[in-house]
């Protein structure tokens, strides 16, 4: 959270339900659970907006500018970026682990097991990106 606090990203969160809830009409766990969290995120200075109608948050308005969104569940975001990314660069961070956990933005292919047909950059952008966070925590265990 720290290195977020200061970064010039926008971090937006999505809904969980269709609409991100219609003000209650379609769900009120943005209202009950989400809201709350995004007002005291923000007032501890975080940059930070929702919920987010998650049908709409991936426009190329939203692509702009520096953008870190959260979704609440695997296909919601994955399916987007996807769509504007393909399977060659991509890969999914988990957070709030004790640990860095990257992995692939795609499922298993067990269909295509041993055919020498999977494509292999998700999995070395995976690798590079799990290099590049450990080596930023190693930077951030020395200044401290």
């Amino acid at each position: 959270r720290k290195g977020l606090k200061n970064s010039k990203s926008i971090i937006k969160i999505l809904g969980l339900n269709p609409h991100a809830g219609e003000g209650g009409m379609l769900g009120r766990d943005e209202m009950e659970l989400i809201i709350p969290v995004i007002d005291k995120l923000a007032k501890e200075g975080h940059t930070i907006v929702g919920p987010v109608v998650p049908d709409t948050a991936f426009t190329s308005q939203n692509l702009k500018s520096p953008t870190i969104f959260v979704c609440m569940y695997h296909d919601q975001g994955l399916i987007p970026f996807k769509t504007v990314h393909g399977f060659d660069e991509g890969y999914h961070i988990t957070l709030g682990l004790p640990f860095i956990r990257t992995s692939v933005d795609h499922g298993t292919a067990k269909d295509i097991f041993g055919k020498n047909k999977a494509n292999p950059g998700s999995m070395i952008a995976a690798l590079k990106g799990a290099i590049e966070l450990t080596s930023r925590l190693d930077i951030l265990k020395r200044k401290s």
